[in-house]
């Protein structure tokens, strides 16, 4: 335990992802724990970062909240893709990574003695960065299948309710929110004068007829949605650290006021790269998809050859397994003796997860070349097959 540290912060001094992140190259594991791809992203895109760096185009400070090209750029994206209307100028805000833009929405709209009300299990910096602000997290677990619950989520809010955080496409679980089920989280939100910080940073990854629709298009929520995206999840480029926030322009105006205060300005030349690619044809897009469809129904149909229940995803880089097939009753367990065992990393579910219900389960990240995830079923197979 770090001495100095406030006590508020003390349950986030390590992660998951470090500690398993290590304990695969200690033991020369496949690494299925870390959800980032291990192939780049459209090389176009690497030309377009390459040549801003030689033009001396964002090599110094950048506009402080994203260079007006890459604000037109989410701007048209928004507008193409889902007929929201944001201006370039006042509703959109550029950060470091999705991550930053989430941590200055909150900073910019709790205090101690508010509450954020979201889902378990969760994405887990949302925890730390709730405790950063000293305001409270409660959370509402996932229902049967894995899909949100809004009677137990209405039944969560308080007068203290600020603001409700939700992600779709979902990490860990890999759902994907539909119009509906939006509709009834909308409805509460209207009914409690709620702000919405809407977690869409997958929002092209997601697979089959289960198609994203964000929460800003949805009867009444434009105005108190703050829609997050990121161009390393939709590119392929997680190290850049390009992410933003749209929305309704006062919200954006609190959320940039945090924002300057923290990174002020990030990845000039990469943000040239991004807007290049928000302009991509629909073919990316698609083909992207595709790709990553693979990839999950490789993984899936080795998993369950193996007999591995394995719950197929609708989006992300993510698929979730229970582990009592396989002889456990503790995923946090499973996951540490796993390297040793098979030589294969994943992440246990229950620690984004304060309810009963996640005990068993383990989230494994299947954006990875294709020989590296038949690797891993190999090690796999030879471990529990």
């Amino acid at each position: 335990m770090t001495e100095y540290l406030v006590p508020r912060m003390r349950p986030y001094e390590s992660t998951i992802f470090g500690e398993m992140s290590a304990l695969a190259a200690a033991t020369g594991s496949v690494n299925l724990g870390q959800g980032f791809p291990d192939t780049d992203g459209p090389t176009e895109l690497i030309r377009v970062a390459a040549d801003a760096m030689s033009a001396g185009r964002g090599n110094q400070y950048p506009a402080a909240h994203g260079t007006i090209e890459l604000r037109r750029a989410i701007a048209a994206h928004q507008q193409r893709f889902y007929g929201l209307t944001v201006n370039a100028d006042t509703d959109v805000v550029v950060a470091t990574g999705a991550s930053e833009v989430l941590a200055a929405a909150l900073m910019a709209l709790v205090e101690a003695g508010d509450e954020v009300l979201l889902f378990e299990p969760y994405f887990d910096i949302y925890a730390a960065q709730i405790a950063m602000t000293g305001a409270t997290r409660i959370t509402v677990p996932l229902g049967p299948g894995l899909r949100p619950d809004p009677v137990a989520l209405r039944a969560a809010v308080t007068p203290r309710t600020r603001v409700l955080l939700i992600n779709s496409p979902h990490n860990p679980t890999g759902i994907v929110y539909t119009a509906n089920e939006l509709d009834e989280i909308g409805r509460i939100a209207i009914d409690h004068d709620l702000i919405i910080i809407s977690d869409e940073a997958y929002e092209h990854l997601w697979f089959d007829s289960a198609q994203h629709v964000p929460t800003a298009t949805r009867p009444g929520l434009f105005d108190r949605t703050i829609t997050v995206g990121s161009g390393g999840k939709t590119f392929s480029f997680t190290g850049w650290k390009v992410g933003w926030a749209s929305g309704p322009t006062d919200l954006i105006r609190a959320v940039r006021v945090v924002r300057q205060h923290l990174s002020f300005v990030s990845g000039g030349p990469f943000q040239y790269a991004i807007a290049a690619g928000l302009a991509m044809p629909d073919s990316y897009f698609r083909e992207f998809r595709a790709g990553l469809a693979a990839k999950r129904d490789r993984w899936c149909e080795g998993l369950a050859d193996i007999g591995i229940d394995v719950n197929w995803p609708d989006g992300t880089y993510f698929a979730i397994s229970d582990v009592r097939g396989l002889g456990y009753e503790d995923a946090q367990k499973f996951c540490r003796e796993l390297p040793e065992r098979a030589g294969v990393v994943a992440i246990p579910v229950s620690l984004f997860a304060h309810h009963p219900g996640c005990e068993t389960l383990v989230r494994w990240a299947f954006c990875k070349r294709e020989e590296v995830l038949d690797e891993a079923l190999t090690r796999l197979r030879r471990a529990f097959g």
